[in-house]
């Protein structure tokens, strides 16, 4: 089977094919520090984390990079209203960013477990990364600082489907008279006396927005050509289409053969700002539900290329998913192998049924990473695998088992751990057995209650007993 993305550089989905295969190379464009990483952040970095381990699963052997920005024009100014240092501010939020990735059980990117790039490290290279695009004609520097010569770059506007004539009419004059074209975009910033700033051949500044992502793509992933690069539809213009541009002015090859963008998170209909009161950090979240599996089975619900919309009631409705899910996993925690009777054949044709689904699920993933439709075939597995309870087929049951947890892993949800009954739990549980063996079903249901008031919830089969906490549903409560 193949893999198929959609591509929005070709605006068609195609099958997809990394330049060394199994190697793939994937950079996505990270946060800028300087506030509380939000949930619209935490769909991003949920996507491309689902997606990265999809691709191991498939067999790829996945670089990954995603920068921190840690030098714009919007820390220094958050800094400034602050009364605070920008580098002060700066190490804030990477610790918080870091807490974020903790709380959603997220790897950082970037390989061999080093921390993420960021592009106050990497200045040297951002220097001489723009050196190049001036001895190639490409940029040109000013008192202001230094340009892209974005019309003299034949391709400008394929990503994001502009031609040079509709961006100059919806462009913004800056008062910069010393640009050659208004649509020209900045790769270094000459600082003010009170802003941070570099030594440079072009005066003490700092490097543009755009430049650091293509910098540090490159850099870390040791290559010219990526396989995928990712990030919100917002950044499609101008940053991705800025980065095209000097990235391909400088080496001449492809940036990128893949481009992924996912849609954008409103809450309750409305966009996400301060100003209105509906602003959710990933803190804010964790808070109020203590479960991060509520925002991923949230995120899950909904295919990446499309807008998602954030309300309680989607959260109420992921709370039940995941009831449904642990429920499952607590009869395969508590079903203990029948020890008297053998157990009913199991026939071939249930290996099948549950291989057969398991591919149903690949097939989703494999369609442009379908994560609805692959949590629906996850559902189906679900009750392929209650069934197999009713049927007494344990060794069924368990392989369904097996299967969910490896796709659990693929979307980074948890597994309920195991546990063992207690052992009052155990002696009742052998007495109902005796009990009901000698058809004293008074005992055995005495014994029952005794057992359920435990917080147990006993369920009878032909064979055996299989008891999950009746009590679950409250552990996810209770974390509100």
């Amino acid at each position: 089977m193949s893999l198929y993305i959609y591509n929005s550089l070709t605006r068609k989905k195609e099958e997809f094919i990394p330049l060394n295969p199994p190697q793939v190379n994937i950079y996505t464009c990270g946060v800028t520090v300087y506030d509380e990483s939000h949930i619209g952040h935490a769909r991003s970095l949920y996507l491309f984390d689902v997606m990265r381990r999809y691709l191991e699963y498939r067999g790829f052997k996945v670089n990954f990079v995603r920068n921190i920005t840690d030098i714009e024009d919007k820390i220094i100014n958050r800094a400034k209203e602050l009364g605070i240092n920008w580098d002060e501010l700066v190490e804030k939020y990477i610790q918080s960013y870091k807490q974020d990735l903790a709380l959603l059980k997220i790897r950082e990117g970037i390989l061999d477990g080093n921390e993420e790039p960021r592009a106050t490290k990497n200045i040297e290279e951002i220097k001489e990364f723009i050196q190049i695009l001036i001895d190639k004609d490409f940029a040109y520097p000013t008192k202001t600082g230094v340009y892209f010569r974005v019309r003299r770059f034949e391709d400008y506007g394929k990503l994001s489907g502009q031609s040079i004539e509709s961006m100059l009419a919806g462009a913004r004059i800056e008062p910069d008279e010393t640009k050659a074209d208004p649509l020209d975009f900045a790769l270094w910033k000459i600082s003010q006396e009170d802003e941070p700033g570099w030594e440079s051949p072009w005066g003490r500044g700092r490097p543009g927005w755009h430049i650091e992502c293509s910098v540090m793509s490159l850099k870390y992933l040791k290559t010219d050509t990526l396989d995928i690069h990712g990030g919100g539809r917002d950044l499609i213009f101008p940053h991705h289409e800025n980065e095209i541009a000097q990235s391909q002015a400088k080496t001449g090859k492809p940036f990128a053969r893949y481009w992924i963008h996912h849609g954008l998170l409103t809450i309750n209909g409305q966009k996400m700002a301060k100003s209105l009161g509906n602003f959710v950090t990933i803190k804010d979240f964790m808070t109020r539900y203590k479960d991060a599996d509520l925002l991923k089975l949230f995120f899950l619900s909904t295919h990446y290329s499309h807008p998602i919309d954030y309300n309680a009631e989607k959260i109420e409705e992921a709370k039940k998913q995941k009831i449904s899910f642990w429920e499952f996993f607590d009869k395969v925690n508590f079903w203990q192998e029948p020890q008297e009777k053998k157990e009913i054949t199991v026939l071939e044709e249930d290996f099948h049924k549950i291989d057969a689904l398991a591919a149903t699920f690949v097939q989703a993933m494999d369609d442009d990473f379908n994560t609805p439709q692959a949590m629906a075939h996850l559902f189906e597995l679900l009750d392929l695998g209650s069934l197999f309870v009713a049927q007494d087929k344990f060794k069924a049951f368990s392989y369904a088992k097996e299967k969910l947890e490896e796709f659990f892993a693929i979307f980074g949800l948890e597994v309920k751990p195991k546990k063992d009954l207690p052992a009052e739990i155990k002696k009742y549980k052998i007495e109902r057995e005796i009990a009901r063996k000698n058809k004293d079903f008074e005992k055995a249901d005495r014994l029952r209650q005794e057992i359920e008031k435990s917080g147990y919830r006993v369920i009878d089969t032909a064979v055996t007993t299989t008891f999950t906490e009746s009590s679950f549903e409250t552990i996810i409560k209770d974390k509100i």
